[in-house]
């Protein structure tokens, strides 16, 4: 037997990031030196007080038994004094308040919740896989609404997505700062959106994951700080890279009562909540001192100017984002014949630099591939020099060029 007899896990793509994890870990079992800016894995260690605190909660035995699945108040009462200070948004920690296990968890398990077989999801395309993925496992069908070449056709593409649905869209999922492409958006941008979800009967899922992570002096928004998307709206975030705290797994929804009361009630047939000292922690993140996200912030700026002066000197000419932790670029010639898989696997071989293929992000993202900003500035830089040098040699030989093995005669 296998487990293309489960029609759920049929309906999922083969996992593209895997080759170039397989082709990583040979090459460094073959004393490679490679340079990993592939998964968005935050580097840095978790801040100390936060870290201190789940110490504190740890050695209390009480906070050893199961928690609550929809949060423990404290954390649920910090997340609505974090939307009051960040976005003047009131959000009632009882109703409109739920910790999850990571935002990852939030969106697919309110995916199983309010998804019926046949369904009809808006996603942009590329985005993060969870997104389309999540309701894919729920049994929706996916309808895509191009986003890498810009947000200007965005409003236009989703009428049409909208007029053209049958059976009418269930929900739209946005993401903004966005991963993969680092795409911003502006409080503006959301209104016609709202106006035209209400209109439908659509509800929306937002996922700010990368709110934080910003270099342009203008904090993203929320849709929420839209009053009228209150009703249809559950907007997820994390602490991951806010805090650098992935592997804790903790994030939280907050928005509709209906969609945060229809994602609590799934959970509590299908966990009982984050570890409570994780929860501790977490309430310490948000309402603690925030130099910690200021740091933060002044990194991933950092490490975003290095790799694109570097990328630059190396003529590839790739726009620096506003924010998130991403670089998206556009495969540069003379590889764009090549697929995003085979390139990211040309770099590797040649610059030994690991990206992730942009495939792996949605069909149109084929002709990008994904830098992370996971390794210091001198790694970075040893990277960039890498790579000047393997599109230095290309140039030269001004010859295609693919991740295959050359012939040995």
């Amino acid at each position: 037997m296998s487990d293309t007899e489960f029609h759920r896990i049929k309906r999922l793509p083969p996992y593209v990031f895997a080759e170039v994890n397989a082709m990583k870990a040979r090459a460094r079992a073959a004393a490679e030196d490679i340079i990993d800016l592939g998964m968005g894995n935050p580097d840095q260690p978790t801040p100390p007080h936060i870290v201190a605190k789940m110490i504190e909660a740890v050695q209390n035995p009480k906070t050893h038994r199961y928690s609550q699945s929809r949060g423990i108040p404290g954390l649920r009462k910090a997340i609505s004094a974090y939307y009051k200070r960040r976005f003047d948004v009131d959000i009632d920690p009882e109703t409109e308040a739920i910790v999850t296990i990571g935002s990852k968890e939030g969106l697919a398990n309110l995916a199983q919740a309010i998804t019926s077989p046949g369904d009809v999801i808006l996603v942009p395309n590329p985005s993060y896989p969870i997104h389309p993925f999540g309701f894919m496992l729920a049994g929706a069908a996916l309808r895509h609404i191009p986003v890498n070449n810009g947000l200007d056709d965005f409003v236009p593409a989703l009428e049409r997505a909208i007029k053209h649905s049958v059976p009418k869209p269930t929900a739209l999922i946005v993401s903004f700062p966005a991963n993969p492409t680092g795409q911003t958006v502006t409080l503006d941008f959301y209104r016609p959106i709202v106006d035209l979800c209400l209109k439908h009967g659509i509800y929306i899922l937002s996922d700010i994951a990368y709110a934080e992570i910003y270099f342009d002096g203008n904090p993203p928004p929320s849709v929420l700080q839209i009053p009228e998307a209150r009703d249809i709206t559950v907007e997820f975030n994390s602490l991951s890279k806010t805090y650098n705290m992935p592997g804790w797994r903790v994030g939280f929804g907050v928005g509709s009562k209906k969609l945060v009361g229809a994602l609590a009630k799934f959970k509590s047939y299908v966990d009982y909540g984050a570890f409570t000292p994780i929860q501790v922690a977490a309430t310490a993140a948000l309402n603690g001192p925030q130099d910690c996200v200021l740091e933060i912030r002044e990194m991933y700026k950092q490490r975003r100017d290095v790799l694109i002066k570097g990328l630059h000197q190396a003529g590839w000419m790739v726009p620096s984002p506003n924010a998130s932790m991403f670089v998206w670029a556009e495969i540069p010639e003379p590889f764009r014949h090549l697929s995003s898989l085979e390139f990211a696997k040309v770099l590797m071989q040649e610059a030994k630099v690991a990206v992730s293929p942009g495939i792996g992000f949605g069909e149109y993202g084929d002709t990008h591939v994904r830098f992370g900003l996971v390794e210091n500035t001198q790694r970075i830089r040893q990277a960039t020099n890498n790579i000047k040098l393997f599109l230095d040699k290309a140039r030269k030989i001004n010859a295609p060029i693919t991740s295959e093995p050359a012939a040995v005669e």
